[in-house]
């Protein structure tokens, strides 16, 4: 985990991650979001795709020629976050076989509690854009690739990666930690518009009313 927390910090970890986020990007994209050169964009795509963590393709948008996007392999997917999850995974079907559903949910329950309370914690701001920042931060330090955007009459949370995506699909108690956290530190109302356990590219929350 720390190899991977060094990785990240450096200009190609940030790449990878921001590709991870957007699904695929040009390195004129890229050049956008970091502010420096599609050449240095360039130099840095040249060194993952030959560790096998990025591929390229030649895509048409609109009428302009094709431009050359790029985006992760199944390679670059093992830097993200997924032994945890396999043993999750085999913890919690251990404790259902032996325990019933019920031992289950009291296990997220006090998972719920501590992670709402540390979000608290941290969750100091006034003012709501700044309490939404506050929480993608935390979000972010648990392993997740998160950002917000602003809608009419509040925010969207998006999750571009689920550390424990596998396993919310036979349990899906993990998500309601989440929703807990949410309704604890920002208040207000949200509502669960894409998941990435069912399929879709991100988890997305509309988030309103915050406090």
């Amino acid at each position: 985990m720390l190899q991977a927390d060094r990785f990240f910090a450096t200009t190609r970890g940030k790449i990878v991650a921001e590709l991870r986020r957007r699904g695929c990007a040009s390195a004129n994209d890229l050049a956008l979001v970091f502010g420096v050169s599609p050449n240095a964009i360039r130099q840095q795509l040249v060194l993952l795709e030959r560790d096998g963590l990025v591929v390229e393709a030649s895509v048409k948008r609109g009428r302009t020629k094709p431009t050359l996007e790029f985006s992760l392999t199944a390679e670059a997917d093992k830097l993200f976050p997924q032994q945890y999850d396999r043993m999750l995974g085999a913890v919690l079907r251990e404790v259902r076989e032996r325990f019933g559903d019920g031992a289950v949910g009291a296990i997220f329950e006090g998972i719920t509690e501590r992670a709402s309370a540390k979000a608290r914690r941290r969750i100091t701001a006034s003012d709501p854009e700044e309490r939404v920042a506050q929480l993608t931060g935390v979000l972010r330090e648990n392993g997740v690739i998160a950002d917000y955007s602003l809608i009419d009459g509040g925010f969207v949370l998006h999750e571009h990666n689920c550390p424990y995506g596998e396993v919310v699909k036979d349990h899906p108690e993990v998500c309601s930690v989440i929703h807990h956290v949410l309704d604890d530190t920002l208040g207000g109302e949200h509502t669960q518009t894409d998941s990435i356990a069912t399929g879709a590219r991100e988890c997305r929350f509309e988030l309103r009313g915050v406090k």
